[in-house]
């Protein structure tokens, strides 16, 4: 086993201890309900009609038969968190695990067992000699971005206009499902690093703000959306809302006011060649020029 195995294994367990619990693949608990179980956990995760709408169990079973990932966490005995990832390769051939679905159980959130899920999907992927995680998260969730691009390390490299088409789910149902593509280079030094509990921090001193909020929380251009800067800057801020998820429910219109902002910040930007070098403590995207 390489030393970068070695210690991904042991950032995996270090996790789990801090969050109290432990990461089993659900082909290995012995249970013939457990993919039942881990469905039905995704369904309560998304607030589905119907398991399937997520991953029904006998998809997850074929996953985990033909040697993908599909894992749980357990607490005390209790299934509190599942993950579930294929593998794939991009463009150019190279191959990654594709990070189709994770979730911790409602009210659980913030506790560490979504980075312990993550660290163990990290070891599990590089021990199969893997070096890459993808996935695909919506750009306005705010806590999502955090946990992603300063928790653990990943890259955000793509902008993906409606990319799921109509989401039928608790949670996206009747919002566009815009996606920011998720890269997450297992063996880079910010991944290594985010393994070990420190985060991503990056410099926004004198970024100007191309999208900003108004006082009342609505997007506004902060300079030319076609990239007329009144100060040249080799770094933009793009706002994105607190909690997208209240402003959903509260004022839909108020959050399709936001998509269409945040898409026309960043879309043409990552498409150019820009990165998204993280994301502020306060909401905003920081994009790097290449």
């Amino acid at each position: 086993m390489s030393s970068l195995v070695a210690g991904a294994w042991a950032a995996a367990r270090a996790a789990g201890e801090r969050a109290g619990v432990e990461v089993v693949e659900v082909a290995d608990v012995g249970d013939p309900a457990a993919f039942e179980d881990t469905s039905l956990l995704l369904q309560r995760v998304w607030r589905a009609d119907h398991p399937a709408e997520i991953a029904a169990p006998g998809l997850l079973r074929t996953y985990a038969h033909s040697g993908n990932y599909v894992v749980g966490a357990h607490r005390a005995g209790r299934l509190v968190g599942a993950a579930v990832g294929f593998f794939g390769r991009d463009e150019a051939g190279v191959p990654h695990l594709h990070s189709f679905v994770a979730g911790v159980e409602p009210g659980g959130l913030g506790r560490g067992v979504g980075f312990a899920l993550k660290q163990h999907q990290r070891a599990w992927t590089l021990a199969r000699d893997v070096p890459e995680v993808r996935w695909t998260y919506d750009p306005l969730v705010l806590r999502n971005a955090y946990f992603n691009l300063g928790k653990l390390g990943g890259h955000a490299v793509r902008y993906l206009p409606e990319f799921y088409g109509a989401m039928a789910d608790g949670i996206n149902s009747g919002d566009l499902s815009d996606r920011l593509l998720l890269v997450w280079r297992l063996a880079a030094p910010e991944a290594v690093a985010a393994a070990r509990g420190d985060r991503v921090v990056v410099d926004v001193a004198g970024a100007p703000k191309l999208l900003d909020r108004t006082t009342d929380g609505a997007p506004v251009a902060g300079h030319d959306m076609d990239g007329a800067l009144v100060v040249p800057h080799p770094r933009l801020l793009v706002a994105v809302p607190t909690d997208v998820e209240d402003l959903r429910r509260r004022d839909p219109a108020a959050a399709t006011a936001w998509r269409l902002a945040v898409r026309a910040a960043m879309a043409g930007r990552l498409a150019a060649g820009w990165r998204v070098a993280g994301v502020s403590r306060d909401g905003f995207y920081v994009l790097e020029e290449a």
